[in-house]
């Protein structure tokens, strides 16, 4: 499932240097610069609350957004870095990459676990351990998924998911060539396997 693309309200900002980028936060906003696609970056500025909204929503550095700003085409963008406050922890800078569509890039993608209810070790008693709650992929910046999913179903105590264990989302490749491990599920304290887990998971 592709990922909505939300926009991105900025202005362009004048002057540039450390002067205009604090003038532009003692104006309530964060500068920014836009950079990419064989065109001259440009210095923006973005409302610090609509920013600030966007990084609490989650995943703003693996999000595809339409940039608006007044006086120029909308275009797609990528955040590739948020400069934040040593102190505050809050933004005070961020830059902004131009893409198109077809164009592929690397990014953490979320993993979600789904069917708790039906894996005979979590029933069991056993943990899902997440080695990994992101998986870094490339994929197209015109379809970038919203996840990837794992079922559970049927997994029993001491069953280990690879990422080779995964479907992707059509174009999307992992970054790394190895099988690496995603998820596990662990025995509980004291486990003895009387091999219930497998003839639980053959009912299934």
């Amino acid at each position: 499932m592709a990922r909505e693309i939300k926009d991105l309200l900025a202005e362009v900002r004048t002057g540039t240097g450390k002067g205009a980028a604090r003038q532009a936060r003692r104006n309530g906003f964060v500068p920014g610069v836009v950079y990419g696609d064989n065109v001259a970056p440009q210095a923006i500025q973005i409302p610090y609350n609509a920013l600030l909204k966007h990084l609490k929503a989650g995943r703003f550095l693996s999000s595809l957004f339409n940039l608006k700003v007044a006086g120029m085409d909308d275009v797609h963008v990528i955040c590739r870095g948020v400069q934040r406050d040593v102190v505050k922890d809050l933004p005070t800078h961020v830059d902004l990459m131009r893409l198109h569509d077809d164009n592929r890039i690397n990014l953490f993608i979320h993993v979600d676990f789904v069917n708790h209810e039906a894996s005979p070790g979590l029933k069991r008693g056993g943990t899902l351990v997440v080695v990994r709650s992101e998986v870094e992929l490339e994929v197209k910046a015109g379809d970038i998924p919203d996840h990837i999913t794992v079922d559970l179903t049927g997994r029993k105590i001491g069953d280990v998911i690879h990422i080779h264990d995964i479907e992707l989302p059509k174009g999307a490749k992992t970054t790394i060539a190895r099988n690496f491990v995603v998820a596990n599920v662990s025995a509980p304290a004291g486990f003895v396997d009387d091999g219930a887990d497998s003839e639980e998971a053959a009912e299934a």
